[in-house]
């Protein structure tokens, strides 16, 4: 799950990361008693949306960025500008995001900047921080490029974090004097609120050295694991409908695992592995995925019913492939909740079936006695070939 910047702050200072001060808005008139209540002459405005490079982005049709710094007499002008438009940026698309709240933060004359992440590692089964004396730019191009300016640490998962950790990575960073204990302190906190939320990720881009000698997270990443929130209800309130896709949003009321991708074909499988290969040969035999559908190992007939209605929902689609291997799941099932769906929703595009597995002859017969067109495919090779020709109209 994703979180909008001021959310993201909001959690990490409220487990002893220092951040600027700063308050959200939703219109002009918020903005500027916001900047008038910060009492600095220099403001920040800052859009928020779910996606990266705000400050290079820009809003369609002008050349206002997402991120301006501004005397504090026309923060509400500038705020103006940004609401209710759209912002694109690198991450976001060419169709941008709308901007529905904006972060008010105090100015502030800044020293160096530094990048700062802690994530978990599957290869290391541990967290593991990342640091560069690099910061405010992208961390994959500053690994790509320059790969000794980028310093990793592993944290025992046992131990935990240690204080010399946080000193090794602020000699790493260049960092001396009365700077090496608050960001000794910054570091502990920074993994207390990986471990304390459940996150995946937590990322500081910048951390910012400021004029007073204050170190501060100047912009925040948080990403959680969607798994673990039943135990954290106070962060799943954090989640912003309005900047997830609608059809994402309504597979995740179902359990199952939709991201929306810009193709034609959709795909329906059953285990992350087996999605990832099938969206591998559709691209391998000159066609491409409209999304990545995983409907999992213990799915029922209910839940392939609502997946298969998702899928026929996106306006892109031009054929479907479902490509089930049966084990824990049986062929039988996705077959009748894919007939039943089918004559729900009335299917206008082919549809291309590969099942083997459990009760794969049992499925077949479904598919072939619900008097619906259904091609069934010969492996995986068989199905991509009929699918991308079918989405070509062949």
């Amino acid at each position: 799950m994703k979180i909008h910047e001021y959310q993201a702050k909001g959690v990490l200072a409220g487990f002893g990361v220092p951040v600027p001060r700063g308050e959200v808005a939703a219109s002009a008139d918020e903005a500027q008693a916001i900047a008038k209540r910060l009492g600095t002459p220099k403001v920040v405005v800052k859009a928020q949306i779910h996606a990266g490079g705000r400050g290079k982005g820009r809003f369609q049709g002008t050349d206002l960025g997402g991120v301006v710094v501004t005397d504090a007499g026309k923060a509400g002008e500038v705020a103006g500008s940004m609401l209710g438009r759209v912002l694109v940026t690198k991450q976001s698309g060419p169709e941008g995001r709308e901007v529905r709240r904006v972060l008010i933060e105090e100015g502030m004359s800044i020293s160096a900047e530094y990048y700062l992440a802690l994530l978990l590692d599957r290869g290391a089964q541990a967290p593991v921080f990342i640091a560069s004396a690099e910061g405010g730019t992208e961390i994959e191009e500053v690994a790509a490029a320059r790969p000794e300016a980028i310093a990793r640490l592993t944290v025992d998962p046992i131990t935990g974090f240690q204080p010399w950790m946080g000193r090794k990575l602020a000699f790493a960073l260049r960092l001396s004097g009365d700077l090496v204990s608050p960001f000794v302190k910054l570091c502990g906190a920074l993994h207390a609120a990986l471990l304390g939320t459940d996150a995946s990720m937590v990322e500081i881009n910048p951390l910012v050295r400021v004029a007073d000698g204050r170190i501060l997270a100047l912009d925040a990443k948080v990403a959680f694991d969607d798994n673990a929130l039943f135990r954290h209800p106070e962060l799943r309130e954090l989640r912003d409908l309005a900047e997830e896709d609608p059809l994402e949003v309504e597979a995740s009321k179902f359990g199952l695992n939709y991201i929306k991708l810009d193709g034609n074909i959709a795909c329906m499988v059953n285990g992350a592995g087996l999605a990832m290969g099938t969206m591998d040969i559709i691209k391998h035999h000159g066609g491409t995925p409209a999304n990545f559908l995983d409907v999992g190992g213990g799915a029922t007939k209910e839940m392939v019913t609502n997946a298969f209605r998702i899928l026929l929902a996106d306006p892109n689609v031009r054929a479907v492939l479902i490509n089930i291997f049966g084990g824990i799941m049986r062929c039988d099932v996705v077959a009748e909740g894919v007939v039943a769906a089918a004559k729900e929703v009335g299917v206008k595009v082919p549809v291309v079936v590969r099942l083997e597995g459990t009760n794969v002859e049992r499925g077949r017969e479904i598919l072939a006695g619900s008097g619906l067109a259904f091609r069934v495919a010969d492996g995986m090779r068989d199905a991509a070939e009929k699918v991308v020709a079918a989405a070509a109209g062949r």
